[in-house]
């Protein structure tokens, strides 16, 4: 079969610790051993979100294993953001391969990382699927405005996975201290409250990406 022609998207990195993750991932990418490759830290990010899952669902019962989970988070960082550098760095780069299997983990280390919340009981299993359904529908829109427009969009608002895998790692430490939180009167799980956070969020990032970028489609494709 005849390789198609493939034309790499410009990437958008903006958030607020993009400079000082790019360089700590180059000087990472730089000394790392020649035996390890891209495809090894791809499979380190899927096996720590999966390994994740798995630690919230034990948390359900002793705590402690919040302590596993951000060790798979910060592990998972670093599979994830290191592998595309270190191909980078090394001039292997893949670009359509690198970006279907690192967007397939993504979706299926989500659906084990919040399927592992969900039947915890630290989140409500309710919140933790409307949360997976809205990221995977916020993941769509990225991956068809990257095929349409040729823009993939790493960062909003100052915030990435990075930003985003911080919060949870606070939001696990915190737990330990207080398990609900007191709003206008109400009290509610502290994973409840940042469930709908993160779906507020991200269905205003869904629904603001999706006018732009119709309205840009629309306007460079109108009929005469």
């Amino acid at each position: 079969m005849p390789v198609q022609e493939f034309q790499t998207a410009m990437r958008t990195q903006e958030s607020i610790l993009s400079r000082a993750e790019k360089k700590a991932l180059i000087w990472m990418a730089e000394r790392m051993p020649a035996a390890i490759n891209s495809d090894h830290l791809t499979l380190l990010s899927l096996v720590a979100m999966i390994g994740a899952g798995a630690a919230y669902w034990a948390a359900g019962t002793n705590l402690q294993w919040l302590w596993a989970v951000n060790a798979c988070i910060i592990l998972n960082w670093a599979g994830d953001s290191l592998d595309g550098t270190l191909a980078r760095v090394r001039r292997r780069q893949r670009p359509r391969y690198g970006f279907y299997v690192d967007h397939l983990i993504d979706c299926v280390g989500a659906v084990a990382l919040l399927g592992g919340l969900g039947w915890s009981g630290i989140m409500s299993l309710r919140e933790a699927v409307i949360l997976l359904l809205v990221y995977l529908m916020l993941s769509i829109e990225s991956y068809l405005a990257t095929y349409t427009l040729g823009h993939f969009q790493l960062s909003h608002f100052g915030f990435s996975p990075t930003e985003l895998r911080l919060l949870l790692i606070a939001g696990n430490i915190t737990l330990f201290f207080r398990r609900d939180v007191n709003i206008f009167g109400w009290t509610h799980p502290l994973f409840d409250f940042g469930a709908w956070c993160g779906i507020a969020g991200m269905a205003f990032l869904l629904v603001y990406s999706a006018i732009r970028n119709t309205a840009r489609l629309y306007a460079q494709e109108k009929l005469s």
